[in-house]
């Protein structure tokens, strides 16, 4: 039964961080000046109870990770630290002329790219002119992104000073033949030696990326892979498929899809990671998230108050989330934007004294209305609605395209709501497409989105 559901149900899919999805933002009625006005009306709601969330976008590597589906500028040049780390301040300050108040900071996340390329002085400059002159929540959290094979006993020390406690390490796969193919290095010692590193200076929580349906990846890597990890017993791990997008990234040029899984080898990859998982003791939250039994993720997902947004799965929420640097995306929950995503063009707004951002969305009525089910469905796996007081067509529609996945035993469909089954789980991304008005409206003729299996 699984096998035809998988043969069914694998289709171009969005992974649904956001609703719309990018593909089907309304770049055409947007503006810098309806942005800010969203952000500024976001901020005061939320900023003195919620704080707000800081996301940073580190995109220098040394080397192509030719799997890697993020905005990246490769240079082993490391002169351009300190004037990128002087466009995001500015660029942060044009945000704290528009607030209007001093900042409440509940979440800071440093992602790239490879954050732990900056050196631990640059990142301290980094940190300390993001927080100066605001206050922080009393439940922050601060995390970042690291490379194994770059992180140094000085990164760590630096950043959990400056209140780091979540690291998170880009594993992947540990078998030489993936590692070779893909241009991504780093040995089992490494990634000990980080990880006892952290947990020596005093990090609290540690989480591992790991990829399946990797080029050369086989169930005995995969297999492997999973009892190294285990060893090491990380807090999290997310166990995310990988998205073969070559029309959007060139560098996964390097190989061709024959080097890549069937679709049937790599949904045995994915349940049998899954269920190695499990019996390590690591609890699924949401969709390729596993975390141990007394995670705060794991927590939240029992109270229902998990949250999801552009940085992942978090246990808080905050409704403004500001992104800065080159490609961040913002979200002020009634609108989304983007920063230029060629570094020479974000650098450039910035010294002319502009917001850098290029394209954005700003959700109607009933974006707002479907945006609340799919987070819930992406959160908890389950959602309700009110006929009465939520008056939207494209919810009902959505209703109705639910139906075919109630017949498969992927959802119990009820006249209130839906709740997912545990077969479902599986296909959560096909469960919040059924609702997703805008891409029924505009079938797209070409792939914008990875295959969801």
């Amino acid at each position: 039964m699984y096998k035809q559901l998988t043969q069914k149900y694998n289709v171009a899919a969005p992974r649904y961080t956001s609703y719309p999805t990018m593909p089907y933002w309304d770049t055409c009625n947007f503006s810098t000046q309806q942005w800010l006005a969203s952000v500024k009306t976001s901020f005061q709601e939320t900023n003195t109870q919620d704080g707000i969330s800081l996301y940073v976008h580190l995109p220098f590597c040394e080397s192509l990770c030719t799997y890697c589906g993020c905005n990246t500028r490769i240079t082993k040049n490391h002169n351009v630290e300190q004037p990128y780390i002087d466009s995001v301040l500015k660029e942060w300050q044009m945000y704290r002329s528009i607030m209007g108040d001093v900042p409440v900071i509940r979440e800071l996340h440093l992602g790239g790219g490879t954050p732990t390329f900056f050196s631990p002085y640059n990142l301290q400059k980094l940190i300390t002119g993001l927080l100066d002159l605001v206050n922080l929540h009393p439940n922050a959290e601060f995390s970042f992104e690291a490379h194994p094979g770059n992180t140094t006993e000085a990164h760590l020390q630096t950043l959990y000073d400056l209140g780091f406690r979540r690291l998170s390490l880009g594993i992947q796969d540990f078998d030489p033949a993936v590692q070779l193919i893909i241009n991504r290095h780093q040995t089992l010692e490494q990634v000990r030696n980080v990880t006892y590193m952290a947990r020596n200076i005093g990090y609290t929580s540690i989480n591992y990326d790991l990829i399946y349906g990797l080029p050369l990846q086989t169930m005995d890597s995969l297999v492997k892979t999973m009892h190294l990890v285990s060893e090491l017993v990380p807090d999290r791990i997310a166990f995310y498929s990988y998205a073969h997008v070559p029309w959007i990234k060139p560098g996964q040029r390097k190989f061709t899809e024959a080097d890549l899984p069937d679709v049937p080898t790599k949904a045995k990859l994915y349940e049998i990671g899954r269920s190695l998982l499990k019996n390590f003791g690591y609890a699924e939250i949401g969709m390729d998230h596993f975390a141990l039994p007394n995670d705060e993720l794991v927590t939240a997902g029992a109270k229902g108050t998990l949250h999801r947004n552009f940085m992942g799965y978090t246990h808080q929420h905050t409704q403004l989330m500001v992104g800065l640097g080159v490609s961040a995306i913002s979200d002020s929950w009634y609108g989304f934007a983007q920063n230029q995503k060629k570094l020479e063009d974000y650098i450039n707004d910035i010294e002319l004294g502009e917001l850098p951002v290029f394209k954005g969305h700003i959700l109607t009525h009933d974006d707002l209305v479907i945006r609340k089910h799919i987070l819930n469905i992406m959160c908890t796996g389950k959602t309700t609605w009110n006929h009465h007081t939520e008056t939207c067509e494209d919810l009902s529609e959505g209703i109705e395209r639910l139906e075919p996945l109630e017949q498969d035993g992927l959802i119990e469909l009820f006249p209130w709501g839906l709740q997912v089954t545990d077969a479902g789980k599986r296909f959560l991304r096909n469960v919040c497409m059924a609702l997703d008005a805008r891409l029924w409206c505009d079938k797209p003729t070409t792939q914008l989105f990875s295959m969801s299996v």
